[in-house]
């Protein structure tokens, strides 16, 4: 599936396997991915709403800039992208990896970083 954000009114595209609203309301938009082995989502940031990722399956690398870490999350686990901070999310392992992202409170947005 390929998804497409907006970056400064120019559409990005990346492939993922699924994407899925898990419920639909204003100020938190959460969301269920699944990402086949090799998918990511590119260098980006959010300038006013935080990330929280809670693995559902699999591993999920997760990439952050300022400063540089990369971490694989494993199912059962949960992190946390503070607002302005740049990250690439990526699955690096054979089996699929799913989980729920919920990103809020507030207006989201998707600025793309140039790697």
């Amino acid at each position: 599936m390929k998804n497409a954000s907006t970056n400064n009114g120019k559409a990005v595209t990346y492939h993922v396997k699924n994407i899925a609203p898990a419920m639909i309301g204003s100020g938190v938009r959460p969301r269920l991915f699944t990402l086949a082995s090799g998918d990511m989502i590119p260098w980006h940031c959010h300038r006013k709403t935080a990330d929280h990722y809670f693995v559902l399956q699999g591993e999920l690398t997760v990439s952050t800039r300022e400063p540089e870490h990369t971490q694989a999350i494993g199912a059962g686990r949960i992190y946390r992208i503070e607002p302005g901070r740049p990250h690439r999310i990526a699955n690096r392992f054979a089996a699929d990896c799913q989980f729920l992202l919920l990103q809020g409170v507030g207006t989201v947005d998707w600025v793309k970083i140039e790697t």
